[in-house]
């Protein structure tokens, strides 16, 4: 998961948000990760995920997106900052190199990997992180990134808008600068300075499903952005805001579905020859 930035200083604290990201882990993986199973097929098609690759997932999380590629036959390796969410990581993937760690101090040699993938971790302002994952990619491969977009459907809006008003603002003026990413063109810029060359921006949609209103909250209570908003307002306040912000995602049977604009950038490091 994406590292945090402070507001005052610019810089990112990779261990608050480890913390934060890893607060439930078990919740998390078993029922939030999923949320990107569509995106992770489109960027997986698109890096050239197979038997024939090394990859890495920067900000793995509980190891979803590793355990897809794995099941394509690629040899994987994975990074995030939560402690607790590389250990579920690996019980899920005993054969992949998955480290606990910076996304900005990637412990990799130079041209150790043939595909990149990041899912929801690389955001605005994490410009370091993409010229690591630019060291470590050999000449010709590609990375995928995907991040929330700000276009229809986005059921999880009113849940995010929830957290950020019982939020401290010194979290929510950090998190401004990062969600900057779903504004056109500034993932495609972010990546040319890098020093990538961008082949394709596209999108899916992401859809997350819980049977109750008990399971809903888990969830929701799960991600990183909750923990600055239950830590200022309280769990239970912070269990009704998100409940009342949920209450139109509740279907005829009491089970909640949530669909979500899910965007993805893929781009290329230039071969040695080109």
């Amino acid at each position: 998961m994406s590292d945090t930035i402070d507001a005052e200083t610019g810089e990112h604290d990779w261990r608050e948000a480890g913390d934060a990201w890893g607060h439930q882990a078990a919740d998390w993986a078993c029922l939030f990760e999923q949320y990107a199973d569509e995106v992770i097929t489109a960027i997986h098609q698109r890096v050239g995920i197979d038997d024939a690759v090394r990859a890495l997932d920067i900000g793995c999380g509980s190891g979803l997106a590793i355990r897809r590629a794995a099941a394509s036959g690629a040899s994987m390796a994975g990074i995030d900052a939560a402690e607790a969410l590389i250990e579920i990581a690996r019980d899920r993937n005993p054969g992949a190199d998955i480290r606990v760690g910076s996304m900005f101090e990637l412990p990799w040699a130079d041209e150790s990997f043939d595909a990149i993938t990041s899912i929801n971790s690389i955001w605005g302002g994490c410009a370091d992180a993409l010229g690591e994952a630019h060291r470590v990619l050999r000449p010709g491969g590609r990375i995928g990134l995907s991040f929330w977009g700000d276009g229809t459907p986005n059921d999880l809006r009113g849940c995010f808008k929830a957290f950020a008003r019982n939020a401290p603002v010194t979290h929510l003026n950090g998190m401004r600068r990062l969600n900057d990413i779903a504004t056109p063109g500034v993932a495609e810029d972010m990546l040319v300075d890098a020093g990538f060359g961008v082949l394709e921006r596209g999108a899916r949609v992401s859809t997350l499903e819980w049977p109750d209103a008990e399971i809903a909250w888990r969830a929701l209570a799960s991600i990183g952005p909750a923990v600055p908003a239950i830590r200022q307002a309280g769990r239970e306040h912070m269990k009704g805001e998100v409940l009342r912000a949920i209450r139109d995602c509740e279907g005829r049977d009491g089970a909640y579905r949530f669909r979500n604009d899910h965007q993805f950038v893929i781009a290329e490091k230039p071969s040695a020859t080109s």
